[in-house]
C-alpha cells in the first residue's frame, strides 16, 4: 500500500495535509467535549432544587409523622404530608431539568464534532483513499515486467492532443 507520492512536493503537501486533517478533527472533538461540560453546569440548579425539595420532603414528611403520633395530631398531619407531597413534585423537577439538560449536552456535543469532522470525512478522506488506492494499483503495475508498457501507453493514451502532436 502506498500511503504518500515519491515526489517531494507532492509527499509533503499530502503530509501537511493529512496532518492538518487530524489536527481539524482533534480540535473539534475538544471544542465538542468542552461545549458538553459548558451544557452539562447548567444543571447544577436542577440538582440544588432536587436536594432543597429532597431534604423538605424528608423533613415535612418527619414533622407530619410526629404530629400525627399526638393525641388528636391528625388534622394538623394531613397538610404536612401534602406540603412534602409538593417538595416531592420539586425534587422531581429538578431530576427532570437535570436530565434534560444532560441530554441537551450530549446532542450539542454530537452536533458541534459531526459537522466539521463530517466535512472532513465526506470530502477528504474519499479523495485520499482513491488516490491511495490508484497510487498502490500503479506501484503494482510498474513492479511487474509488463506493466511498465502499460503504464507508459497509459500516459500516452490520456495525454492531451496538442501534447502528442508536439512529440510527433
Amino acid at each position: 500500500m502506498k500511503l504518500y507520492a515519491e515526489r517531494p512536493a507532492t509527499r509533503a503537501r499530502q503530509i501537511i495535509t493529512d496532518v492538518a486533517a487530524v489536527t481539524w478533527i482533534y480540535v473539534w472533538v475538544m471544542l465538542a467535549v468542552r461545549l458538553h461540560d459548558l451544557v452539562a453546569r447548567l444543571a447544577t440548579p436542577g440538582q440544588r432544587l432536587e436536594q432543597a425539595g429532597q431534604g423538605l420532603s424528608d423533613n415535612l414528611s418527619g414533622a407530619g409523622d410526629r404530629i400525627g403520633d399526638l393525641p388528636g395530631g391528625g388534622s394538623l398531619a394531613a397538610p404536612l404530608r401534602r406540603a412534602a407531597d409538593a417538595a416531592d413534585g420539586l425534587a422531581s423537577a429538578g431530576a427532570q431539568q437535570q436530565t434534560a439538560v444532560m441530554d441537551l449536552a450530549v446532542l450539542m456535543g454530537v452536533l458541534a464534532a459531526a459537522v466539521p469532522i463530517g466535512l472532513v470525512v465526506l470530502i477528504w478522506l474519499p479523495l485520499r483513499l482513491r488516490w491511495i488506492r490508484r497510487a498502490s494499483a500503479g506501484a503494482g503495475l510498474r513492479a511487474a515486467a509488463p506493466g511498465m508498457d502499460l503504464l507508459a501507453l497509459r500516459a500516452l493514451a490520456t495525454q492531451p492532443l496538442r501534447r502528442l502532436t508536439a512529440i510527433d
